[in-house]
């Protein structure tokens, strides 16, 4: 392979944990890739379900976590292939694999397409947050953008604290409220079937909207994306060469979980299934306390969705060449309260940024179908069997060849026909 001469400097830097030696357990490591892949995403799996169908919306779910699956494993490998090159040995980040397949360009699309999926979480958290606190506050004349902006101020402020360790918490408790909200749906589905109160008979396997699959698809993506951990988290492990098990182990459960409260969910509601399964809940004061609590657990946890792309622009910022001209000029103190300055107004700024996008945002569903749908199937699909062809293509069998070729091929196609079909179709 010929060697590529890459820029050192990542654009999102890596944790400090990826190059120290692992100590997870295989237990630890689960939890791990748990709440690396679940989030506020599957939520929105019933509405994904009664746009598809409930048998369509299954398959879906299952086709995507198997290539997922798959093409986490081919990360791996191109990793171990670069591990095995002496001089190679620094490969810890998915950019680190588009530096060494693609040269600097390389690493440049890898981390701006992860940037973009990070943008859009972060304008999902808000739209999240919006439709939940209208649909419980339903005060004269506030919209969801109104109530979008009423978090503009809180959220810049928790931007300017420094530690991101103290949101943690905040992110556990938000797991923890999302947890509770598919106990809610999955209870309110079998009170219903018990009580004789719904007939299951008019939920349609497959609908008659022939976009309701790339739909799904696009939910299910965004639902199980979580390749920019890959690597940190094989690598956290004490013992790496059970990761393969570990993960299929993981993916198994996550993807039964997400099929039956999908299934559960559009069972529930059918065709009055809203885009975040949380606005069907009863207004009874513990589905109430649940809603409060994912919107306080997202609303403390948005900082950390939002980092990446603020350490990005922050970057930016110091190697413009105003504030080199300032550095050879003015003192250190002054240098150092003006980035500060800089940095505070540039996460206002971008908070501001997210808050205006998340306001035309017509709902969370078809939103977090586009992500998935454009972005997350190119990290997901694309870039990987990319990367595996590029470094390990020689050595690979005609079937290994032909099947990267159709995973990239499906992933161009699904990628391409998924976004124009979340557009034009919803």
């Amino acid at each position: 392979m010929r060697e590529r001469k890459c820029d050192t400097t990542p654009l999102i830097n890596p944790s400090p944990s990826s190059s120290t030696q692992g100590t997870a357990s295989k237990l630890q490591t689960i939890g791990n890739i748990i709440v690396s892949i679940v989030g506020t995403g599957v939520l929105g799996l019933p509405f994904a379900f009664r746009v598809a169908g409930w048998l369509a919306g299954s398959i879906g779910v299952v086709i995507t976590g198997l290539a997922t699956f798959y093409c986490m494993l081919l990360l791996i490998q191109c990793r171990e292939k670069l591990a095995s090159e002496e001089e190679l040995k620094e490969t810890t980040t998915y950019g680190d694999l588009g530096c060494r397949c693609m040269g600097k360009p390389g690493r440049y699309l890898t981390e701006f397409l992860i940037f973009i999926s990070q943008y859009g979480g972060s304008v999902a958290y808000l739209v999240f947050i919006g439709q939940n606190l209208a649909s419980l506050f339903k005060l004269h004349g506030l919209t969801i953008a109104s109530y979008i902006f009423l978090l503009v101020p809180i959220e810049i402020a928790l931007s300017w604290i420094g530690s991101l360790s103290a949101f943690a918490p905040f992110s556990i408790f938000a797991d923890v409220c999302n947890l509770l909200a598919m106990v809610f749906v999955v209870k309110e589905d079998l009170q219903q079937a018990i009580g004789g109160k719904v007939s299951f008979r008019d939920r349609k396997a497959f609908t008659d909207n022939l976009g309701g699959l790339p739909f799904a698809g696009g939910m299910a993506v965004y639902c199980f994306e979580g390749f920019g951990m890959t690597l940190a988290l094989e690598q956290s492990m004490r013992e790496r060469r059970t990761f393969p098990k570990v993960l299929a182990m993981s993916f198994t459960w996550i993807t039964l979980v997400y099929i039956l409260f999908g299934i559960f969910g559009y069972m529930a509601y059918g065709d009055e299934t809203k885009d975040i399964i949380t606005l069907n809940l009863p207004k009874d004061w513990t589905a109430i306390a649940v809603q409060i609590g994912l919107c306080l657990g997202l609303a403390f946890t948005f900082p950390i969705m939002v980092h990446p792309v603020s350490e990005i622009v922050e970057g930016k910022l110091k190697k413009n060449i105003w504030f080199e001209k300032l550095r050879n000029n003015d003192a250190e103190d002054s240098i150092t309260r003006l980035e500060k300055l800089g940095i505070y107004m540039g996460r206002a700024v971008l908070v501001i940024v997210l808050a205006v996008l998340a306001s035309f945002v017509p709902g969370f569903g078809v939103f977090v179908s586009l992500v998935g749908s454009s972005v997350c199937a190119l990290i997901s699909f694309v870039l990987p069997v990319s990367f595996h062809l590029t470094l390990l293509g020689s050595s690979l069998s005609l079937w290994q060849k032909a099947l990267d070729v159709f995973v990239f091929l499906c992933g161009l196609l699904f990628a391409a026909y998924g976004t124009y079909n979340t557009i034009i179709g919803f």
